[in-house]
């Protein structure tokens, strides 16, 4: 490299790399300076080494758990929608699911898997995933999750049917409280279609089969 050329990073910002965080600095503030008093109240020493910066890791970590309350699941759906006529069934299964309870702020995590019944209008297949996940990206219960999925769907594309299942298992079961740590919780949702045996028989049965 010429002498007079610059170096591509700056050796002296963060060994070589500058990390931009977007994140809105003043509810940064607040939510860090609450985790220092709670880091106290725990007996720890927020001015310890490995601790000096956790309050301000944790409020970041929130900001992003919870970034789904800036999101509009119903407009993801209405940037893809494309009029087509199909009519069977379209399922997404599988979908990784990490949320929040809103009871004690720890995670559940799991699948979701989730069908509809086009009727004259389909949506891009990655727009589901992106709607679980704006609505699992805020302080949840998971059954509300599992309506919240299903009513997005049914008001916005309106289909002849939805159908929505959740697999989670709950750190909050796992870690404290009855700790039960192989329990899984399933919650479901359906409309239309999806209210009759054979359908949703149909479509129990597809998410569970193997296809590899």
């Amino acid at each position: 490299m010429n002498k007079t050329d610059k170096p591509p990073f700056d050796p002296e910002l963060l060994d070589g790399y500058v990390k931009i965080d977007q994140y809105n600095r003043d509810s940064v503030n607040r939510i860090a300076d609450h985790y220092g008093d709670i880091l106290k109240a725990l007996g720890e020493d927020p001015a310890r080494e490995g601790l000096l910066k956790t309050p301000e890791r944790v409020a970041k970590s929130l900001h992003f758990l919870t970034h789904g309350y800036d999101i509009n699941p119903a407009e993801i759906l209405k940037s893809a929608m494309f009029k087509e006529e199909y009519s069977q069934m379209v399922v997404v299964k599988d979908i990784e699911v990490y949320s929040l309870c809103e009871h004690h702020m720890l995670p559940f995590f799991g699948k979701a898997h989730i069908a509809y019944i086009p009727d004259g209008q389909i949506v891009g297949l990655s727009k589901i995933p992106r709607v679980v996940d704006a609505f699992a990206r805020r302080l949840q219960v998971q059954e509300r999750l599992t309506n919240e999925i299903r009513d997005c769907i049914h008001d916005t594309l309106k289909p002849l049917g939805v159908a929505v299942v959740i697999e989670c298992r709950h750190l909050c079961m796992a870690m404290r409280g009855v700790q039960k740590q192989n329990s899984v919780t399933t919650t479901s949702a359906f409309t239309g279609e999806f209210a009759q045996e054979r359908t949703r028989n149909e479509f129990l049965r597809l998410i569970t089969a193997n296809l590899d």
